[in-house]
């Protein structure tokens, strides 16, 4: 997935695991741990990450199962 490129950029200290869960290219379950998620909601989270992924959601990427968190 190489949106994968643009949120490294956009989370530079992230741990990103991608798994594509149809074999289709399209379809993808992902962890983001970051510590700019820190004191932020779920839902600020998530729109991190939606930023950081400039648009690709909806095109090129089709379905996003999303988990984000802290480092321990």
């Amino acid at each position: 997935m190489k949106s994968s490129a643009a949120s490294t950029a956009a989370l530079p200290d992230a741990r990103i695991e991608i798994r594509d869960l149809a074999g289709d290219g399209d379809h993808y379950a992902a962890t983001v741990i970051s510590e700019a998620f820190r004191g932020k909601s779920r839902v600020q989270q998530h729109q991190l990450v939606y930023a950081a992924l400039q648009g690709d959601m909806g095109g090129a990427l089709h379905a996003l199962a999303l988990q984000t968190n802290v480092p321990d």
